[in-house]
């Protein structure tokens, strides 16, 4: 048997190396701290925040209210036919993610993504407790699990887990009146649905903050294989000025030294970049722009007293420009442009779409079901009398009387089941069915006729609102 043949084949597959992010200072850093912030507070706070809408509605601001169908957000009330307005702000949301991307690439991974927010949180925490990237490294490498060592994992993990417990309990708040639901997890008397789902969401938010980190966007998320669709050459994304910083070098008073670029090969731009990657190597699917690189490199720069901006927010047809020494074209130029003010256009489009419609939309609404079995009954008069099924919906915080008429035919009378009146009494954002009979004397014309066109009307007799749904009446077409 050859050599060649005793040989084991490479492995396909590299075992992950933990990537340990180094401290930087910056107006970077100092952004993502601050959306971080900002989006965590939004996250914890916003199910505690009370909206009073009344003695029968929940007074929590955001609620999803699935026993009774309902999505309540400050004054805004959507019932479940309106779901068209929870898919408009989908798609506003998604016109809003090309739009950056095509603008500044890949913003929302780097400063607003949920798994970034929670990693860059993890992380601190880990740093707080482990020290900075290079004792987290020593304390990697050392195999021997010492006291300190079991320790300082078993701390991390349990802040780790305090976090992610928090970040499940927060999500449960949504669906239910806060401090109720709170006190029934606390005493065990919440349903099972809610434990289930504070245990799914603290075990992933452990484990995707503090353990899968850069993997969860380099493998999991679809997002880093779309954004090439989204950008071009002119999108102003992170990169290494090569034709500034080459040839790299660390020793300046040498010979030849003249002949250097500004890259030092520090490797700052490296140990700071959480998804491990070196932005020299040019664009990479990895990248999720969050501009730590630039805070490292500028620090650098500085120290070494040459201009900030060897890694840079540019866009790649600037280049041509900047190796002849001429000034890029401003960020504004890269912003506003053709694509960029199409998506800026739609987004706008469907937003006051949105805004129309929550405005126009009425106070009270109806359907009508015709009942087809029979389709229509000859009473012992010869009257003629067609069955509906009619649901009133009243959005208002109160009780309202409702009066049903009908209009198309002059010898068409209308009647309500359970009462010898035409009004009925809703109740307080109730969705009430009614049975309602439409009825044709005797030898009538609607009485004759095989269909005639009937309006159901509704009307609101506190604010005189109204609203109507047409439908058929059927006759015996003899």
């Amino acid at each position: 048997m050859s050599q060649s043949e005793n040989q084991t084949p490479p492995s396909l597959y590299a075992a992950r190396e933990p990537i340990f992010p180094k401290k930087v200072s910056g107006s970077f850093r100092s952004l993502k701290w601050i959306i971080m912030i900002v989006a965590l507070g939004i996250y914890y706070i916003t199910p505690w925040i009370r909206w009073d809408r009344g003695p029968q509605l929940p007074d929590q601001a955001v609620l999803v209210d699935l026993a009774h169908r309902r999505f309540f957000f400050f004054w805004i009330e959507i019932w479940p036919h309106e779901f068209y307005f929870v898919a408009g702000l989908l798609i506003m949301a998604g016109l809003g993610l090309f739009l950056f991307t095509s603008a500044l690439g890949r913003v929302w991974c780097g400063y607003a993504c949920p798994q970034t927010v929670w990693t860059d949180l993890f992380i601190a925490v880990e740093r707080w407790i482990e020290g900075d990237r290079n004792a987290r490294l020593r304390l990697h490498r050392q195999k021997k699990m010492d006291v300190r060592k079991i320790r300082l994992r078993l701390t991390k993990w349990a802040a780790w887990f305090l976090i992610a417990l928090a970040t499940g309990g927060a999500w449960v708040f949504y669906f239910a009146d806060a401090p109720t639901l709170l006190v029934q997890l606390v005493t065990f008397q919440a349903h099972p649905v809610a434990y289930t789902t504070v245990l799914l969401l603290t075990a992933t938010t452990f484990f995707f903050g503090g353990f899968a980190r850069e993997q969860i966007c380099i493998y999991a998320c679809p997002w880093p294989r779309i954004q090439a669709a989204m950008m071009d050459e002119d999108t102003l994304t992170i990169g290494y000025r090569e034709w500034r910083g080459e040839p790299r070098g660390k020793h300046r008073k040498g010979e030849n030294a003249d002949q250097l670029g500004d890259c030092i090969d520090c490797m700052a731009c490296v140990n700071v970049c959480p998804m491990g990657i070196d932005i020299r190597d040019g664009q990479q699917m990895e990248c999720i722009t969050c501009g730590l690189c630039i805070d490292a490199c500028d620090d650098i720069m500085e120290k070494i007293g040459k201009p900030r901006g060897l890694v840079d927010y540019l866009a790649l047809s600037d280049e041509p420009r900047e190796r002849a020494g001429e000034k890029p074209r401003t960020p504004w130029f890269h912003i506003f442009r053709v694509r960029t003010m199409m998506y800026t256009g739609l987004w706008a489009l469907v937003g006051v779409g949105l805004v129309f419609a929550l405005f126009i939309r009425p106070e009270i609404e109806l359907s009508v079901a015709p009942v087809r079995n029979p389709t229509f009954v000859t009473l012992s008069d010869g009257s003629i009398r067609n069955t509906y099924d009619v649901r009133l919906l009243n959005k208002h915080g109160e009780d309202r009387p409702f009066r049903v008429s009908i209009t198309g035919h002059p010898a068409l009378r209308v009647q309500l089941e359970g009462t010898p009146y035409e009004t009925v009494n809703v109740t307080a954002n109730q969705m009430h069915l009614q049975r309602v009979y439409i009825v044709a004397p005797p030898n009538s014309v609607p009485a004759r006729d095989e269909r005639t066109d009937v309006r159901v009307w509704v009307e609101d007799l506190t604010s005189g609102a109204r609203a109507h749904s047409d439908t058929i009446f059927n006759g015996s077409s003899n």
